[in-house]
């Protein structure tokens, strides 16, 4: 008897351990039972592929749309870096590139996310504008990345260290849930601005373009982008309807090809409106040279030198230089981050991003690699949530991204062939897409709704989403602060004070009476506890520390406002 039981018992062992053998293999093998490339498999396993529910043609589709909504960044942030100096212009491109490549290698290798970095937009007219020759009258570009590298490592020291971890989870929900909505309207706002569809006015500083055929003036080669952003727009959303797989990209393209075919044979576009073919056959080894010699590796060697200029003024550009550069891109990176994982349903129960340290190392890193190259702050991109909408879940999204910034640095001039109206029609859909998390909002309670709107509404009104942040931080702690609740640590003083006085009373009434209030703050308290034990929430303990950083981070804010505008 004992003979068959063990029999039994082997026999079970023996089908769960082939059961184990056949889920491993499972990912590994095509649906006709054929064992897959080892190659496949590997990558497969590597980034969770088939585990996050994705594979790998939408992953790569995905990375192409990612690459094909930020290229841009190729040749807008050298235009801009080069009102420091004209004649690095092609240098700037390569640094530019390289940035792009070695932040969005980290986020896919190592944070194995489906975000992609580039030296960010608003820092790189930051650094141009008033970081070199304005802020110290003979600072040079030179001086301008050591600024920038001083950023990047202490963005570096504040990552290994966890704080940039609990600056995020100190965030308020209500800021929280606004953010990926403040974001979709920052993006959709951009992609009208760069088909032209929003201009600027005198009087209201925005309005739409004048689609005014009789009127004095019209040039038909203005309103034509538009039209081409329009139909592009609305063929993304009837593919997306029709669940066509790709549908971003199909419409990227079919945009670009309708542009160009109309554009040229119709003649609507306008000659200034078409790229410079000829520009285009410019060879890259004289990019590369011109990097290499004037560049790559300066902050070094003459980056540290302040000689000849006035240390107060030094001094004051430094401190307010790594402070702007720290905080906007510490709050861009955060926000996009939980905007577009909030987006993807990456985040966890108490929502927060999982592996968002080996996210935010990926950006320090890329920051202090970017300045040595001789570019801005890179950080991470807002145009990633355009991948992540057409299906990218993992690193092998950014892998792929990150392989088309590769190739594009052999291509000089060559990003400037898909138009920006085929692009802005991906970033206004990718709008549409994340405004879906604004019904998660609470609009009846005033402590949430003030945030959620300054940060929703600030983020495209000032251009700058850690500005909407920033608000929406502040806003949150001067209600809490006007409303007499501190975040609860008024209340919890007052008891455990009440608590204290009632136990050390000399009278035996006192003493009973404060017994009382013992055992009634002990319950409250306990009862706090096995709340936030139910709603997964952390103790309260935790909750006194958050708020403190919520209301430094809200003043480090306010300082920022009064000495760097």
């Amino acid at each position: 008897m004992e003979e068959k039981q063990e029999q039994v018992v082997q026999e079970v062992e023996q089908n769960v351990s082939e059961t184990e053998v056949v889920a491993e293999n499972t990912v590994a093998a095509t649906p006709d039972g054929k064992p897959k490339n080892k190659f496949i498999s590997g990558m497969d396993k590597f980034f969770g592929v088939s585990k996050s529910g994705s594979n790998f043609r939408t992953e790569i589709m995905a990375g192409v749309t990612t690459f094909m909504a930020m290229a841009y960044i190729l040749v807008v942030n050298p235009s801009i870096l080069s009102a420091t100096n004209g004649a690095l212009n092609s240098a700037f491109y390569i640094a530019t590139a390289l940035g792009a490549i070695v932040g969005t290698l980290m986020m896919s290798l190592y944070a194995k996310y489906p975000f992609a970095q580039a030296p960010g937009m608003g820092l790189n007219a930051f650094f141009a504008f008033t970081i070199v020759g304005v802020g110290c009258a003979n600072m040079s570009v030179e001086n301008g990345l050591f600024i920038i590298l001083i950023s990047g490592i202490l963005f570096l020291i504040l990552t290994l260290v966890g704080v940039r971890e609990k600056i995020v989870e100190s965030i308020p929900k209500s800021v929280r849930q606004a953010i990926p909505v403040g974001i979709g309207l920052f993006i959709a706002f951009l992609g009208l601005q760069n088909c032209g569809a929003i201009v600027a006015d005198a009087s209201t500083l925005v309005k739409l373009q004048s689609f005014n055929v009789f009127a004095d003036g019209f040039v038909f080669a203005k309103v034509y982008p538009i039209i081409i952003t329009l139909i592009t727009f609305i063929a993304i959303a009837v593919m997306s309807k029709l669940k066509v797989r790709g549908a971003m990209l199909w419409g990227i393209l079919g945009g670009s090809v309708m542009y160009y075919v109309f554009g040229y044979a119709g003649g609507f576009g306008g000659v200034a409106n078409f790229p410079n073919w000829g520009a285009m056959l410019v060879n890259p080894g004289d990019a590369f040279a011109s990097w290499g010699k004037d560049l790559v590796g300066q902050v070094f060697v003459s980056g540290w030198n302040f000689a000849g200029q006035n240390a107060a003024d030094v001094a004051l550009v430094i401190i307010t230089g790594v402070l702007s550069f720290a905080m906007v891109d510490m709050f861009d990176t955060i926000g996009t981050l939980l905007g577009t994982a909030q987006r993807a349903n990456m985040l966890d129960e108490n929502g927060t991003l999982p592996r968002m340290k080996q996210a935010l190392l990926a950006d320090s890193v890329a920051t202090c690699t970017g300045a040595i190259f001789g570019t801005t702050t890179v950080t991470t991109f807002v145009e990633s949530s355009a991948g992540v909408a057409e299906g990218g879940r993992t690193g092998l999204t950014s892998l792929v991204t990150a392989g088309l910034f590769f190739l594009a640095m052999f291509l000089t001039p060559l990003a400037q062939i898909i138009p920006g109206c085929a692009t802005a029609a991906a970033l206004i859909y990718v709008g549409v897409l994340m405004m879906a998390s604004v019904k998660n909002i609470d609009f009846t309670d005033a402590a949430a709704a003030v945030p959620a709107f300054l940060t929703i509404s600030m983020m495209a009104f000032t251009y700058n989403i850690s500005y909407g942040i920033g608000l929406g931080l502040i806003s949150h702690c001067l209600i809490m602060l006007g409303t007499g609740k501190y975040f609860g640590i008024g209340k919890e003083f007052v008891k455990k004070a009440k608590a204290v006085v009632a136990v050390v009373a000399p009278a035996d009434e006192n003493v009973v009476e404060g017994s009382d209030v013992v055992a009634e703050s002990e319950v409250t308290i306990d009862s706090e506890k096995e709340e936030n034990a139910e709603s997964g929430l952390l103790p309260k303990t935790y909750y006194l520390k958050k708020e403190y950083v919520t209301i430094i981070i809200s003043v480090i804010f306010i300082l920022l406002f009064i000495f760097t505008h």
